[in-house]
């Protein structure tokens, strides 16, 4: 096989390494907390985010292959920036699930998924200044993370702060 193609696995394993990790945190979590609040009547059911993070993360990290690819090879000149923002966005992504899932915080997980959409999209902008395909393939991701934000934030509004609080002490009383 040629070391071409280990490039190309390792980008797209990259991101998907943060997404299993997560998994585990997210899984770990929907009973008896996840499943306790409430929800928007558009949520999609829960076996749909797997196969879609999984999509997203290997189309995303094959787009960062290829910029990588088109700035010779390396992180520094037209690549520096892209990259930079590719890595950014992919930490405020991975940060998401430990926030929201991990310490139960829904506002938290609100002002992060903000801040990863903001940033996955300037990334997409900048990846299709280096190669049109690398931008096009953050359309699909910057549409997920919209939808997601709207979710988050539905969730957030649904469940009031205070509400939490009272529940995690009844969920305490009863251990």
């Amino acid at each position: 096989m040629s070391s071409e193609y280990w490039k190309v696995a390792g980008a797209v394993i990259l991101p998907n390494v943060g997404g299993i990790m997560g998994g585990f945190i997210t899984r770990k979590n929907l009973d008896p907390w996840y499943k306790k609040l409430n929800f928007p009547s558009y949520r999609p059911p829960n076996w749909l985010f797997a196969p879609m993070w999984t999509s997203i993360y290997s189309s995303m990290g094959y787009a960062s292959y290829l910029v990588w690819r088109d700035c010779g090879g390396t992180f520094t000149g037209d690549a520096k920036w892209p990259l930079i923002t590719y890595g950014t966005q992919l930490a405020l992504n991975w940060a998401w699930t430990p926030i929201f899932f991990g310490n139960h915080n829904i506002k938290g997980g609100l002002i992060d998924i903000a801040a990863l959409t903001t940033t996955a999209t300037l990334c997409g902008v900048l990846f299709y200044r280096v190669n049109k395909i690398a931008g096009l393939l953050f359309i699909p991701y910057i549409a997920w993370l919209s939808f997601a934000t709207m979710l988050n934030y539905s969730v957030y509004k649904l469940n009031p702060e205070d509400k939490q609080a009272t529940k995690a002490v009844e969920d305490t009383k009863k251990e």
